[in-house]
């Protein structure tokens, strides 16, 4: 597979089958991803992989925190500002609106759309999941190098034939994730990753993308292809 086709290729995918993802190929993974670019090669990101009993059990405790209703902790960095401005709250209400409305679930349905959003603690039923912590010293140049790494790892997941969700919920369930993983506390969870194959009878609609020219501006000298 190419590099344009794994981009192109690459989605947050929401319905995984069971079948397993051999641990070399994880490594190997993780090994390349190890060469994504760093701001003076600090490389800050730490990686945790669990598979097997251990995804399991988290599976399990986030599961409970989910049925009983437990309130999510508190969090460590914000996803998102509070006043979002236009374009970005356009662009996060149509994908809103696109995800809910292709599953059937109307606008105001909020028990259906919470109990879509649950399945993000099942890892959407993928065997593996991977883990992604910063030091809680780093700024903000330091994130955007964990940003280029997490990318670099769902390309090469691309070439190995498997798919991968990144997703900021698992922040919500900090602690949760610290029971199982036992991180160092000076870490902050960005986020977590599903990793595995694509159950293709769940496969939804591609969210699409801004026009060039709305993202892009070309100053006069440069050659577009």
């Amino acid at each position: 597979m190419d590099v344009y086709e794994a981009v192109r290729s690459r989605r947050a995918v929401r319905g995984f089958t069971g079948r397993q993802v051999p641990a070399q190929t994880l490594a190997r993974v993780l090994s390349g991803a190890a060469w994504a670019p760093s701001a003076s090669n600090l490389q800050p990101w730490h990686a945790y992989v669990l598979t097997g009993d251990p995804l399991e059990d988290l599976k399990k405790r986030a599961g409970e925190r989910v049925t009983t209703g437990d309130a999510w902790d508190e969090p460590e960095y914000e996803q998102y500002p509070t006043d979002l401005q236009s374009p970005y709250r356009e662009r996060r209400f149509a994908f809103g609106e696109q995800r809910y409305s292709g599953l059937g679930i109307a606008r105001g349905d909020l028990e259906a759309r919470q109990r879509a959003a649950s399945a993000n603690w099942d890892c959407f039923g993928a065997p593996a999941a991977l883990f992604c912590y910063i030091d809680r010293g780093m700024g903000p140049a330091q994130w955007s190098d964990i940003g280029m790494y997490l990318q670099t790892v769902m390309l090469l997941l691309r070439d190995e034939g498997l798919h991968s969700c990144a997703q900021m919920a698992w922040a919500k369930y900090h602690r949760t994730v610290a029971e199982v993983l036992s991180p160092p506390k000076d870490l902050v969870l960005f986020c977590g990753m599903s990793i595995g194959y694509e159950d293709m009878s769940a496969t939804e609609a591609r969210t699409g993308r801004a026009a060039l020219d709305e993202t892009v501006t070309f100053i006069d000298g440069c050659v577009r292809g």
